[in-house]
């Protein structure tokens, strides 16, 4: 009789996979703008993403989620939020990696491309804890409106040490940044807000209100935005002020969220809240819009971190699982899901590198293409990403239903990048507003027609593009087709440029040339299946 104990015809724990050397699709999108193949940071990061050790810290750290602390058991107000320690290992990994704030004070070439491959790799592990690690990377740009105020913040948000003590910024080894826009009646529609900001006379400003979102309230300094006498102006606010006091932040709640549980996410409220301004009074969505330009670059690339970590979940367990007299993975139909999956993570990762590149550059050319790019990637890559996740877990069947695969985990956060720093309509609107001006249009011009000439289908595609947008003034209704129809090219033109003919011309056929059933592993049967298989691991 069988041993019911025996185990057979298992995936083994994954093992031996460097999360940065084995991505070939990775290293090709980072192959045009820098040398990176061997760059001891990076292959850290991805040594150690690939372990037992770091893979095992990501349940835990969702499981038990932060516990919010308003008083001490004196019934001092304290607003505090207790996490796991698993969290605490997670973010002290990033931060020491300098993916937060590093490349702004970073002297070595391709600062944020590199630090983007590293979120990108790190964010495989756990993506809750990218929050934090993503807002204080943020917070920089936007902190450069006041000199005196980035002098006192930078260094620190720049360090990589991770302190979590609640301390003065000068007494801690490191500190992390938020951010507090949205409220009740507002959300994205911030110009509604009504928490007040009140000069004292003194240089500081008196908050009174509520945020109704505010992630990561256990960091150490938020941009908020409030409404002050010139209009609504930016405020930088310390959780403890120079003196050592606390700064009133009440905490009202934690959310409950669908996923991302690792990571905190509050409602709060200001009483005379001290708070000081940044940027120009009236000035404030101006001057906070840097900081959300660079979480959605991250929504960009921890999306795409996503979809890889999902694909390389399907194709470690369909390599080793046999099914109907064979491996999985040797199975046709098995062979077109993986390779579609394939071509979806590769070109989220193109064009998330691209992006991180244009950072670098920062020319006037590079900050165009930022403006019309970041919108359409942020619309387009993080809407798919669903998509990408559910059906990498169906390769798994029922073993990826079960939260222990940390398939589940993946499923739930999939949708967030859609939703944070502007949803999915929100973003195809930016999309329009950016068109409005001829260097946005002009720039994605320039990109996709880099590849000019290669594919006949891209060039219709583009050329259909232009078609489209011969009558903006009544675009809004056609906006999220319009923004996916420019962020598919965009993702052509990149693939079709950097990465092997078989992929290109797989991802041309199935989206932008029509040959393809609209679901995962409808792929033209005549496609090379095996070379797209064999870069995934």
């Amino acid at each position: 009789m069988a041993d019911p104990n025996a185990v057979t015809n298992q995936a083994p724990p994954m093992h031996g996979v460097n999360f940065f050397t084995a991505d070939t699709g990775l290293g090709d999108a980072l192959r045009p703008y820098a040398d990176l193949a061997d760059d001891p940071g990076l292959t850290a990061i991805g040594e150690l993403a690939g372990t037992q050790e770091a893979l095992s810290h990501a349940l835990p750290a969702n499981q038990n989620s932060p516990v919010l602390r308003t008083h001490d058991r004196y019934g001092n107000r304290i607003d505090e939020v207790e996490f796991h320690p698993s969290w605490h290992w997670l973010m002290e990994k990033a931060v020491g990696f300098g993916l937060q704030a590093a490349p702004w004070t970073s002297d070595k070439p391709a600062p944020h491309l590199t630090r983007a491959a590293g979120f990108y790799v790190w964010s495989q592990v756990e993506p809750g804890h990218g929050c934090p690690i993503s807002m204080t990377y943020a917070a920089v740009p936007a902190l450069k409106a006041d000199p005196a105020l980035a002098a006192e913040w930078v260094p620190g948000l720049a360090s990589t040490t991770y302190d979590p003590r609640r301390l003065r910024s000068a007494e801690k080894a490191g500190v992390l940044a938020g951010m507090g826009m949205t409220e009740k009646q507002g959300g994205s529609d911030v110009r509604a807000n009504l928490t007040t900001a009140t000069s004292s006379g003194t240089g500081e400003y008196l908050l009174n209100g509520h945020k109704w979102f505010c992630s990561a309230p256990q960091v150490d300094v938020f941009l908020v935005l409030a409404q002050a006498p010139e209009g609504l102006s930016c405020f930088v606010v310390p959780r403890v002020l120079a003196d050592g006091n606390r700064n009133t932040f009440a905490l009202q709640r934690l959310k409950d969220k669908l996923g991302n549980r690792s990571n905190a996410s509050s409602e709060v409220e200001f009483h005379n809240t001290i708070g000081y301004l940044l940027g120009d009074g009236g000035a404030g969505v101006r001057t906070i819009i840097e900081m959300v330009a660079a979480t959605r670059l991250d929504c960009v690339v921890g999306s795409a971190a996503l979809m890889r970590r999902a694909l390389v979940e399907a194709t470690w367990h369909t390599s080793y699982r046999s099914a109907f007299g064979g491996l999985l993975r040797d199975k046709p139909a098995m062979q077109n899901v993986l390779a579609d999956l394939a071509l979806e993570s590769e070109a989220a990762t193109a064009l998330s590198m691209r992006l991180a590149a244009a950072v670098d550059a920062d020319d006037e050319q590079a900050k165009a293409f930022r403006r019309i790019a970041l919108p359409l990637a942020k619309f387009w890559v993080c809407k798919r990403t669903s998509f990408t996740v559910a059906e990498a877990l169906e390769c798994l069947g029922g073993n990826g239903y079960v939260e222990e695969s940390g398939l589940p985990l993946l499923f739930r956060e999939s949708p967030l990048n859609s939703i944070w720093e502007g949803s999915g309509t929100v973003n195809a609107l930016d999309v329009l507003r950016a068109l409005r001006r001829p260097e946005s249009l002009e720039a994605w011009l320039t990109e996709v027609g880099a590849a000019r000439g290669a594919d006949h289908r891209l060039d219709s595609a583009v050329t259909d593009v232009l078609e489209e947008l011969s009558d903006l003034e009544n675009a809004e209704a056609g906006a999220r087709r319009l923004a996916a129809r420019m962020a598919v090219c965009l993702q052509a033109s990149l693939l079709v440029r950097h990465s092997t003919p078989e992929v290109a011309d797989a991802f041309v056929a199935s989206r932008l040339a029509g040959d393809w059933g609209g679901v995962f592993g409808t792929l033209p049967r005549t496609t090379p299946f095996t070379p797209i298989l064999d870069r995934i691991l």
